[in-house]
């Protein structure tokens, strides 16, 4: 077998790349690969990292798990790409620099509106996706958030109704949130459908494994970007050999107790909230990990001077995932990202979802 420039062998890893694109001062850009080849036959784990190449932590978990990996010892096969978006990683940036495109938002969708040819990173996206859904069995996408966030695991939602039954979904689902609960972080289901559509996420790597393909697939936040958060790295090496043994992959048993425990009951999902109605100086008085409540002040807005201007609340319970960056919101930027209880379903019926 040959994935782009790696001759994998039963019993061996091999490293190589895959051919992204043509460059116009020549040459390919390429991807880095690693394929760890099993001596037994087994499923195939994608782990894939620096999509947003802003997000170290990622590229570091990355590597450090394949360098764990004893190919004699597997059963099946794992196929790295450690960075996703060489030309973020140049400057360390979170998109490419070709036309300035979230490379994690041009991943194939079924009725994704073609109002002009694809652009490269689109191209791209779909090369890469065309070698997942090949052969992938799992995936898991890895990411930071913002300076100064938590790590977890973002779980999408999984569609029916057009490639898949409403049973086929369900069982699907079943084995999306076994690997999230053996990666071992708190869980926070992706936004509701409509909001994911709206925000392009549906096309994000994770969630078009889940909707298009059919391939469990979920994003972990490893902490914060731009510089290797240890913790998160090894909360992140850690939930991949999880993820690795519950699979079967690697001969044994998953470790049954988390890495993080949840402050806040599941089901639990991402909200962008709260938002200032005030222009100013931000001073937070919530961090990551804090339980916040309903009307409970999160943040003052001040003024240039130091003086205050307003007090922001919350009117929504959870927990904070991350703090927005920047010292400065103008009027209605948004503040936090929360996790808040979930009360719409995990599987959803997608002729529903407005694409």
């Amino acid at each position: 077998m040959e994935i782009g420039t790696a001759e994998v062998r039963a019993g061996e890893t091999t490293t190589g790349y895959v051919e992204a694109t043509e460059l116009p001062t020549d040459g390919a850009e390429r991807l880095p690969i690693v394929v760890a080849d099993g001596a037994e036959s087994g499923p195939t784990l994608w782990v894939v990292g620096a999509i947003h190449a802003d997000e170290t932590t990622s590229l570091a978990v990355a590597h450090e798990f394949v360098e764990w990996l004893d190919p004699e010892g597997l059963a099946g096969r794992v196929v790295c790409v450690p960075n996703t978006n060489p030309a973020g990683l140049r400057v360390t940036g979170r998109t490419s620099y070709y036309h300035g495109d979230d490379p994690n938002r041009y991943f194939p969708a079924t009725d994704a509106e073609a109002t002009r040819p694809p652009r490269v990173q689109e191209i791209i996206d779909r090369r890469l996706f065309d070698l997942v859904a090949d052969t992938a069995d799992a995936l898991v996408s890895l990411h930071t958030s913002w300076v100064g966030s938590a790590s977890y695991v973002i779980q999408p939602r999984v569609t029916y109704g057009r490639d898949r039954t409403e049973d086929e979904a369900d069982a699907l689902a079943t084995r999306l949130t076994d690997l999230t609960a053996a990666f071992g972080l708190p869980v926070v289901n992706q936004y509701e459908r409509s909001r994911e559509v709206a925000e392009g996420l549906h096309r994000s790597l994770s969630g078009a494994a889940v909707h298009e393909a059919g391939i469990p697939a979920f994003t972990p936040e490893l902490g914060g970007r731009y510089v290797v958060e240890d913790d998160a790295r090894r909360y992140g090496v850690e939930g991949l050999k999880n993820v690795a043994r519950a699979l079967g992959v690697v001969d044994e048993p998953p470790r049954a107790e988390p890495q993080l425990e949840a402050p806040t009951p599941s089901p639990r999902k991402r909200a962008v909230h709260p938002h200032t109605d005030t222009a100013g100086v931000v001073r937070y008085r919530v961090r990551e990990g804090d339980v916040v409540e309903d009307g409970e002040p999160v943040a003052d807005i001040l003024t240039p001077h130091g003086e205050h201007r307003a007090t922001v609340r919350t009117d929504r319970p959870g927990y904070v995932l991350s703090r927005h960056e920047g010292a400065t919101a103008y009027e209605n930027d948004p503040l936090l990202d929360l996790a808040v209880p979930d009360d719409d379903p995990l599987v959803v019926a997608r002729e529903t979802d407005g694409e």
